[in-house]
């Protein structure tokens, strides 16, 4: 995804001034917000794809184990790793199932519904999301390619952009711990 020498011009600069220049100025910021952040996205899914392609994963299979390994028990029901992962059922489910097929992860009767299933990491999965895991802190992580400052700024102004889309709410405030 990246060029292996930078261009002499940035392209969105360009497509900013095409913007402009055809009247179109009113969308104009808008576009390269769009076009930014999406390259920025594909930039920052190179690395992480390449340093998770020597565990056989993809982010969605990651995202998932990693997941299951926060949770107390190592299994969540399959709707709340949709909730939490915020995609469709159906993505959950087929990466489920290449995580099955490949003994990560299983599937388990839900204790209380049983409509629902239950995700549940096994000893390899938890394994392999934990050296993943150490790889992309290293690799990816603790180096975003960007300074801190910017980073936590990046990461309010995406959150406002999130919350405003509707994404999350804030949390009530908590009381005072006694």
């Amino acid at each position: 995804m990246s060029n292996s020498r930078p261009l002499p011009v940035d392209p969105l600069a360009e497509a900013k001034r095409q913007w402009l220049a055809h009247g179109w100025s009113d969308a104009a910021d808008g576009m390269t917000v769009v076009t930014s952040v999406m390259r920025a996205q594909q930039l920052l899914l190179a690395r992480v794809d390449a340093t998770l392609k020597p565990f056989a994963l993809t982010f969605a299979r990651y995202e998932v184990l990693r997941l299951l390994a926060f949770s107390r028990a190592g299994r969540l029901p399959l709707s709340s790793v949709v909730a939490r992962l915020q995609v469709h059922a159906t993505t959950v489910t087929s990466t489920a199932d290449r995580l099955v097929r490949d003994g990560l992860i299983v599937r388990e009767p839900h204790p209380h519904d049983g409509r629902a299933a239950m995700l549940a990491l096994t000893h390899d999965g938890r394994d392999l999301v934990d050296r993943a895991t150490t790889a992309l802190n290293a690799e990816v992580f603790a180096a975003p390619g960007i300074s801190r400052a910017d980073a936590a700024e990046l990461v309010a102004i995406v959150a406002r952009m999130r919350k405003a889309a509707g994404d999350f709410a804030d949390p009530r405030p908590q009381p005072e711990p006694l």
